[in-house]
């Protein structure tokens, strides 16, 4: 039989066959096979509830069971192959439908009662999303993980910290790792906090209004996994605000990343040279035997822009839908999978990439010498001599002006200079400017100093074992 002239399980009230272009723009089941796992489970979930209530016969509850394993099995041998010869049957819950029918006939049929393929869809969706939830938090855990190593090792690096692409103040590198790290770690907490809204069972809405049939819905929320079910059937077909939530956390995850990346491929230049990245994270170019790409890095930057597009999309979709279910909504699905398949990608080689990062601790402490970034401290230095800080900070004003006039740093001012520019400077002032001197004065909560970042690490580290 042509897949055209193959009668639809909804075909009853239609009296012509599908045109071949419909069969080919209406499928979804060339992506949404991605799910048949937990359209199987919920299936027999569904039977074995159908069952609980006597609405189908045992007998028939274990027929349909073992024919749904067989599918299954069917299924894992090549998924993407298995989708591809169905294609008449639309999506991976018609398909599988179909299977079970012409394996055990009428008992097959039996397995749609009180469910509506609006109810079925976003069942195996939230599925689908806690258990990909679960594994993109792991790879985020495992990204701060990395972010903690090297903050432990690179603790003792001083480098420029930038305000405006400017040098600002010195800075532990450890803070800085670090700084990346509580990113991640509030898109972790988010992830959790999305969670809330995907762990919720819609099975038993049936199309939009519910089902005469008297079906537990406590018993399917507990076997299916979820936390509660869901409180209105018109809602629970309709809502999609679970997958533009996660879509949102994976935007913001890649936002994080992408702007990791920007400063990696910025200090990889020959202009900064404060990492090389390794040769294992690199290309080089097809003409210009010299060259050595950052192309991770770039990548990841790029690939930022597909993930929020996704996010973008979803939200113009849902902007105009009226309740309840509309096709629409089938477009949700290939967009997320896409996305979530991107940055499970990212946030697995950015780890790896990141482990690989030499450092060029000299060159940060060359950087740093040719810079004024102990301004803020030498001005400080003159607040706890007794001058307002208004005050102190006009005076270092001064002193910079004169440094660059005379083409010098801080660190070449003779004593007189120092005590000619203010009279409040002592000896002590060359040893509070030194970079070192600069980070580890900086010893409050949440600061730069090493002594802070010691404690940093130990923060981070326990709220990394309570993920």
């Amino acid at each position: 039989m042509s897949a055209n002239s193959q009668k639809k399980l909804w075909q009853g009230r239609f009296n012509a066959s599908s045109s071949e272009i419909l069969e080919e723009f209406n499928a979804s089941i060339g992506f949404d096979y991605r799910m048949y796992i937990q359209d199987i489970f919920a299936s027999k979930v569904h039977a074995e509830m159908l069952a609980k209530q006597k609405i189908i016969s045992k007998e028939d509850f274990k027929a349909i069971s073992e024919a749904l394993d067989k599918i299954q099995t069917q299924i894992e041998k090549d998924p993407e192959a298995w989708a591809k010869a169905r294609i008449s049957d639309e999506d991976i819950h018609l398909a599988v439908e179909r299977e079970l029918t012409e394996l055990i006939g009428d008992a097959g049929k039996k397995l749609h009662t009180a469910r509506s393929r609006n109810d079925q869809v976003v069942t195996d969706l939230r599925l689908w999303m806690k258990q990909e939830l679960s594994q993109v938090k792991g790879l985020l855990k495992d990204l701060r993980s990395s972010f903690v190593t090297r903050a432990k090792q690179d603790i003792d690096t001083i480098l420029p910290g930038y305000t405006h692409l400017q040098q600002a103040q010195p800075i532990s590198l450890g803070h800085f790792w670090l700084a990346h790290e509580a990113r991640f770690a509030r898109d972790s907490e988010r992830l959790e906090d999305a969670l809330k809204r995907i762990d919720i069972n819609p099975l038993g809405s049936g199309a939009l209004a519910g089902s005469t049939f008297n079906i537990d819905r406590e018993f399917t929320t507990k076997k299916l996994g979820f936390s509660r079910a869901s409180e209105n059937s018109l809602d629970a077909v309709s809502d999609r605000d679970f997958v533009a939530e996660y879509e949102f956390v994976l935007s913001l995850a890649m936002v994080h990343l992408s702007q990791f990346a920007e400063e990696m491929i910025i200090w990889n230049s020959q202009e900064f040279g404060f990492i090389e990245i390794s040769d294992s994270f690199a290309t080089g170019s097809s003409m210009m035997p010299q060259k050595k790409n950052p192309d991770i890095p770039e990548l990841l930057r790029g690939k930022a822009g597909r993930v929020i597009g996704v996010l973008n999309a979803l939200l113009i979709t849902l902007k105009s839908l009226p309740l309840a279910y509309n096709k629409d909504l089938q477009e949700d699905k290939e967009l997320l999978f896409m996305a979530n398949d991107t940055v499970k990608k990212c946030l697995k080689i950015s780890s790896d990439f990141l482990m690989e990062i030499t450092v060029n601790s000299d060159r940060m402490l060359e950087s740093l010498s040719k810079s004024f970034s102990a301004a803020t401290d030498i001005a400080e230095y003159l607040v706890k001599k007794g001058l307002p800080f208004r005050e102190a900070y006009n005076a270092v004003g001064s002193i910079v002006k004169h440094c660059i006039e005379e083409k010098k740093q801080f660190s070449n001012l003779s004593m007189a200079e120092w005590k000619s520019l203010n009279s409040n400077f002592e000896e002590d002032i060359q040893e509070k400017i030194s970079a070192l001197a600069c980070v580890d004065a900086r010893d409050i909560q949440g600061a730069t100093s090493r002594k802070q970042v010691k404690e940093a690490i130990k923060f981070s580290e326990k709220r990394l074992k309570n993920v």
